[in-house]
C-alpha cells in the first residue's frame, strides 16, 4: 500500500460517495461523502472528550459506523492537533477538536485532518472537504463508488479486532496509597504504554444515584468515563470501596476486579464457603457463635494445634497459632471476649511455615512464588519478616489457583496455596495482591501482564448481524 507520495499519480478519480477506511482509528469500513463545497472533512462522533497531560492533549470518542445501528460502537482515541470554529451549511458555528489521520481509498493511502462533530441521523459518517484532497484527484459530481468497494460485513468478525489501533486508555486506581509500590508500578507501566493512568481516593469519591444517570463525583466534579477501573481496596475500606466499584460497574465501565469478587474475599467465612460450594481444597475449617461450642468446634478441625484467624484479617494480622487445647480454648476465649469474629481452621505442620503465592491474571497463572515465615514464625507473609523466592509450580496447583479466582470472578489474584500430605490445599484469595515482593522474587512485569489484559478487554469486539425486519 503507497502513502502520501502516491497522490502524485495522474487522475485519482472520485465519486461523489465512496468506500474509505481510517485504519489507524480502527474503522476498516465506512461510506463517506465527497463534498468539495466544503473546505474540512469531519468525522460523525459522538462521546467526545479531551483528556491527557496538557503539553500532549489527546481527545477520545466513538463512531458508529454503521448508519442505524446503534449498537456497534468503535471506540478511538487520538491526539488533538487543532481546536478550530467551522461553519456547516445552515450557518451554524461551533469549536470542534482536530485529529489527523491516515484515510486509504481504493489503492491510496495518505494523512488529512478531521474535525469531530456529534451529528446523529447523519447518512453519511464521514465527510471529505476539499482540503483532504490532492489536486490531482477529480471529482466526478454524478458518479458513485469510483474506487473499490469495501463492505460493513468486517465488523462482524473477528478482523475487527486485528485491525484496531493499540488505543490509548484513560485508567483510573482505586487507592488510598499513591506512593505504594504497586499504586506507582501501576501509573508508570500505563504511562510507559501511552495510557492516562489517575489515582483516585476511594474515600473521597461520592456517588450520585439515578437509574437513567449514575454518576461517580471526585472533590465536587463529576469523574470522567474511565475505559477501565484498578481496584486497590484497602482492608479498612472494603464496605465504601467496593460501592463505589458497584457505581463504576452500573456505568458499565471495565472493573479488574468486581465489587462482589472483593467483598467475598475479604470475609473469610464467606471465602471458605465459596470454595467449599466449588470443591475447591482448602484445609478443614469450623466457625460458631456461642461459646459453648467451643469443644466441638476444636474437634471438628482435628484438634490442637490450630490456627484461629479473625474473618478480616490481613498480611498475617489477627491470625493465632494454638499448639495445645487449651491454648485453643485460651484465645477463642479472648476473641469471644472482643466480640471478635473468627474461625479455626486445621493446622498443616507438613507446609513448615511456608506458603506459594499463585499470581492470577485473567485465566492464568502468570507467576509464583514460595514465602517462608521469619525464624519461629509459622507465618510465611512478607509483612511479617518473611522472605520468598521464584518457585514452579505443579499442574493440579496451577489448576487450583485458576479455578480459585474464578470462582471469585476476579481477573487480578493472589491465590496462597499450602503444600499438604493429601494435595494443595487453599488457604487465602487475596483481590488486592501486593505486586512488590512477587516482582522482585520472580523478575517478571506483572504489572505488564496485567495492562496486556485490560488492553484485550477494553478493544472492540465483533457484534453479531442486525435481525431483519419482516
Amino acid at each position: 500500500m503507497s502513502t502520501g507520495t502516491a497522490l502524485a499519480d495522474p487522475l485519482f478519480r472520485l465519486g461523489w460517495e465512496e468506500w474509505v477506511a481510517l485504519p489507524g482509528l480502527g474503522l476498516p469500513a465506512m461510506k463517506a461523502k465527497v463534498d468539495t463545497g466544503a473546505r474540512t472533512s469531519a468525522l460523525h462522533a459522538f462521546d467526545i472528550e479531551p483528556f491527557g497531560p496538557a503539553s500532549r492533549p489527546r481527545v477520545r470518542f466513538a463512531v458508529h459506523p454503521i448508519p442505524g445501528r446503534e449498537d456497534l460502537s468503535i471506540p478511538c482515541s487520538a491526539e488533538i492537533v487543532d481546536r478550530r470554529e467551522v461553519t456547516s451549511s445552515n450557518g451554524d458555528s461551533e469549536w470542534r477538536f482536530v485529529i489527523r489521520s491516515e484515510i486509504e481509498v481504493g489503492n491510496r493511502r495518505w494523512p488529512i485532518d478531521l474535525t469531530l462533530t456529534h451529528r446523529g441521523g447523519m447518512a453519511y459518517r464521514m465527510l471529505l472537504g476539499r482540503q483532504a484532497l490532492g489536486e490531482d484527484v477529480i471529482v466526478s459530481p454524478v458518479d458513485s463508488f469510483c474506487q473499490p468497494r469495501l463492505s460493513y460485513e468486517v465488523y462482524h468478525t473477528d478482523e475487527v479486532r486485528q485491525v484496531a489501533p493499540a488505543r490509548v486508555l484513560r485508567i483510573a486506581v482505586l487507592s488510598r496509597e499513591p506512593h505504594t509500590y504497586s499504586t506507582t508500578r501501576l501509573v508508570a507501566e500505563g504511562e510507559a504504554r501511552g495510557h492516562v493512568v489517575e489515582v483516585i481516593d476511594t474515600a473521597r469519591c461520592y456517588m450520585a444515584l439515578d437509574a437513567l444517570t449514575p454518576e461517580v463525583h471526585y472533590d465536587g466534579t463529576r469523574l470522567p468515563r474511565y475505559d477501565a477501573i484498578i481496584p486497590r481496596i484497602g482492608a479498612s475500606v472494603t464496605s465504601y470501596g467496593t460501592a463505589v466499584i458497584r457505581q463504576f460497574e452500573t456505568i458499565g465501565t471495565y472493573c479488574v476486579n468486581g465489587s462482589d469478587g472483593i467483598t467475598a474475599s475479604r470475609d473469610k467465612l464467606h471465602a471458605h464457603q465459596i470454595l467449599a460450594r466449588h470443591r475447591i481444597g482448602m484445609p478443614t475449617t469450623a466457625f460458631a457463635a456461642s461459646p459453648k461450642d467451643t469443644g466441638n468446634l476444636i474437634s471438628l478441625v482435628g484438634g490442637a494445634p490450630l490456627i484461629v484467624k479473625l474473618l478480616e484479617s490481613t498480611q498475617g494480622k489477627g491470625v493465632v497459632l494454638a499448639e495445645t487445647k487449651k491454648a485453643a480454648e485460651s484465645v477463642i476465649s479472648a476473641f469471644r471476649g472482643l466480640k471478635a469474629s473468627f474461625l479455626v481452621q486445621h493446622f498443616i505442620k507438613e507446609a513448615a511455615g511456608e506458603d506459594i503465592r499463585c499470581l492470577v491474571v485473567g485465566s492464568r497463572v502468570v507467576a509464583a512464588m514460595k514465602r517462608t515465615g521469619a525464624e519461629g514464625d509459622f507465618r510465611s507473609n512478607l509483612h511479617q519478616g518473611g522472605h520468598a523466592v521464584p518457585v514452579r509450580i505443579t499442574r493440579d496447583e496451577r489448576e487450583m489457583a485458576i479455578r480459585a479466582a474464578r470462582a471469585f470472578r476476579l481477573n487480578l489474584a493472589g491465590v496462597d496455596l499450602l503444600r499438604s500430605a493429601d494435595g494443595p490445599k487453599v488457604l487465602e484469595v487475596n483481590s488486592s495482591p501486593g505486586l512488590e515482593g512477587i516482582e522482585k522474587a520472580t523478575g517478571k512485569n506483572i504489572v505488564g501482564l496485567l495492562y496486556d489484559e485490560i488492553e484485550k478487554r477494553v478493544r472492540p469486539v465483533p457484534v453479531p448481524k442486525a435481525r431483519r425486519r419482516k
